[in-house]
């Protein structure tokens, strides 16, 4: 794991136990670091010390002032809160509510992205004591001093991040570089062992990751696109798009910063920062040659990759044996199969017509597969490409309300109702050269789990098809 003795002999809070904080918490104890952790989960605290019958149950004691962590203590009635025995001497990890602490002489709170920092009381809390509140990818960007020598590629954008980071990740795999992927994606990257002399780590970065980070000076950073999302956790467009704007700000002006510039908000960032360039739109001819990077929106995600490939000095032969070889990330337009020249294609993460809407525009002949927990009652975004869809085959509880709006627009329907009846109607009625996709343009949760879930599925009985 990553460390640094610059944590050593510090405290700090971590609040939200799932896989960054249960990370977070190792490494800082690996650091030499005294951690107080906290998950109003009790599965999560459960996590963080297996086996002794404690974790779960300590609470701070309230009105406990001083730079100390407080005593845990097995409280007298249930109206004071968990029961359990205080820490053996020597525990260098106390379990406690860092809003019920006296944070005086703690060195950061480092909490989830996922803590909504506009509702949640912590922030409030940390600020009396002066204490800042960071995320792990800060505290990753100050243990870099020690790290073998390296560089930081930062990805970050609406849509396209993740794609545009596992490829990135791919060709510089390809090319031999050590490298390895995190951040929003992947394993936590201060679980993972430092690479050696050379190395890339290649993050994508949320705008929660980089609201709650302050030195991580990318030596490339990325901006895919800005549009209108989490507006739940900021007053208004303009402060989410604010927050992406704020990994360029702080990179240092020799680093370079990449944008694909389409929108509006992207090329207003790109003013206001000098080092930033905006990569012109122009269609690849050689995109046809890149299986699974089909479509505008792929070609979008490889430009970008293939300009940040190339800042790292990436030879032009290694970046095209990539492209031509990337498997594509699972549930986003992944290919399955081909069988009797039919290509199966999985977009399972596609959870609404705006995601939907580039994989329609990736085939020329599709027979789409639709539906599930509907988030709107039109299919406006995927309107432009239905000229691509040879018929539909709806499932779900949107199904009858998507069959009515296709029928209306002309399209051949199949009410299939469930996903594996429509996967063997598509299947039995597509022809060699023509592509049958899962794109349902709709939540999951009316028939399975989450769309990896629904994924799985379609790629069983993809399987186990007798053509």
């Amino acid at each position: 794991m990553i460390t640094s003795s610059a944590f050593s002999g510090k405290r700090y809070a971590v609040l939200g136990l799932a896989r960054s904080g249960l990370a977070t918490v190792e490494a800082l104890r690996a650091s030499g670091a005294e951690v107080t952790a906290w998950d109003s989960r009790e599965d999560a605290r459960n996590k963080l010390l297996p086996g002794t019958g404690r974790g779960t149950a300590h609470r701070a004691v309230e009105g406990t002032t001083g730079a100390k962590a407080p005593a845990l203590v097995k409280p007298s009635s249930p109206s004071t809160g968990f029961a359990g025995s205080p820490p053996r001497a020597g525990e260098d990890i106390v379990l406690a509510d860092p809003l019920a602490q006296d944070l005086t002489g703690y060195a950061a709170v480092i909490v989830s992205p996922g803590v909504p920092l506009n509702k949640h009381p912590i922030a409030a809390h940390a600020a009396r004591f002066g204490v800042p509140v960071i995320g792990d990818i800060e505290l990753f960007a100050q243990a870099r001093a020690e790290l073998p020598q390296h560089k930081v590629v930062g990805i970050t954008g609406t849509n396209g991040k993740s794609t545009t980071t596992a490829l990135i990740t791919h060709i510089l795999e390809t090319a031999g570089i050590p490298t390895l992927m995190g951040g929003n994606i992947g394993l936590p990257i201060l679980s993972r062992d430092p690479l050696p002399t050379g190395g890339v780590y290649v993050l994508e970065l949320s705008s929660y990751q980089i609201d709650l980070s302050f030195s991580l000076d990318c030596d490339v950073a990325v901006l895919t696109n800005i549009t209108p999302d989490h507006l739940d956790r900021y007053d208004g467009f303009e402060a989410y798009a604010a927050s992406k704007e704020r990994l360029f700000a702080m990179q240092s002006p020799s680093h370079v910063g990449f944008i694909a510039g389409e929108d509006e908000a992207s090329r207003a960032i790109a003013a206001r920062h000098s080092h930033l360039i905006i990569l012109p739109a122009a269609h690849d001819p050689a995109q046809k040659a890149w299986p699974a990077l089909q479509g505008p929106h792929n070609a979008q995600n490889a430009r970008v990759a293939i300009a940040v490939a190339k800042r790292l000095n990436v030879a032009a032969a290694k970046i095209d044996e990539a492209l031509r070889s990337y498997p594509g990330l699972p549930h986003r337009m992944q290919r399955i199969a081909e069988r009797n020249g039919v290509l199966f294609v999985n977009d399972s993460k596609a959870t609404n017509p705006t995601a939907t809407a580039p994989a329609l525009g990736a085939y020329p002949q599709i027979h789409w597969i639709l539906g599930g927990l509907p988030k709107s009652d039109d299919l406006d975004d995927c309107a432009p490409y239905f000229g691509n869809v040879v018929a539909a085959y709806t499932i779900g509880e949107a199904g009858p309300m998507f069959a009515q709006l296709l029928r209306k627009a002309g399209k051949r329907v199949v009410e299939s109702g469930m996903l594996e009846q429509a996967v063997q109607e598509a299947a039995g009625a597509a022809k060699a050269g023509e592509v049958v996709m899962l794109s349902p343009a709709c939540a999951s949760f009316d028939q399975f789990s989450d769309y990896e879930a629904r994924g799985d599925a379609f790629r069983r009985v993809v399987e186990g098809l007798s053509l």
